[in-house]
């Protein structure tokens, strides 16, 4: 998706659509399904919990680029390493908590991209992974995230390898 020619409402509206999309997926996996994997080897268990632990990053980098001076840092982290760690329960935990930070984050980012003034998509930040971030890549990728892994979890809940 491009950001030329779609405006901040066009904008929001494919960003809420994708939101709905993964939560429509999400809600509707079993509890049988929850550990089948895709052919990348994440199961729907952890692609859920990825996308709360990524929203929830999504949303923080959000008003970081809104509110803090040009050239900000905005951390970046290893989606491996997370899923990895035991702690945060990826293989084994509940996902119905992921579900409901996964929507309530989406809501307040949506709440925020929809008071942008065209000007503010330029605005930016300095990523530590990628170099030079505006909300306009911030966009493109937030929208973008659900709908890729939606596609990913419905993989995963079919078995497909």
């Amino acid at each position: 998706m491009s950001i030329q020619g779609n405006s901040i409402k066009e904008w929001a509206a494919a960003y809420e659509s994708a939101t709905q999309f993964f939560l429509n997926l999400a809600r509707g996996v079993s509890k049988d399904q929850l550990d089948m994997k895709d052919p990348e080897g994440w199961s729907a268990r952890q692609i859920i919990h990825h996308l709360a632990d990524s929203e929830a990053q999504s949303y923080a980098r959000l008003r970081r680029l809104v509110a803090e001076p040009e050239g900000s840092i905005l951390q970046g982290y290893d989606e491996n390493l997370w899923a990895g760690a035991a702690q945060l329960g990826y293989e084994s935990a509940p996902v119905e908590t992921s579900i409901a930070i996964f929507a309530a984050v989406r809501a307040g980012s949506l709440d925020v991209i929809k008071r942008l003034a065209e000007a503010d998509l330029e605005k930016s930040g300095v990523h530590s992974e990628i170099g030079h971030y505006t909300i306009a890549r911030w966009l493109t990728g937030y929208t973008n995230h659900p709908k890729d892994h939606g596609d990913q979890l419905v993989r995963a809940v079919k078995g497909q390898s």
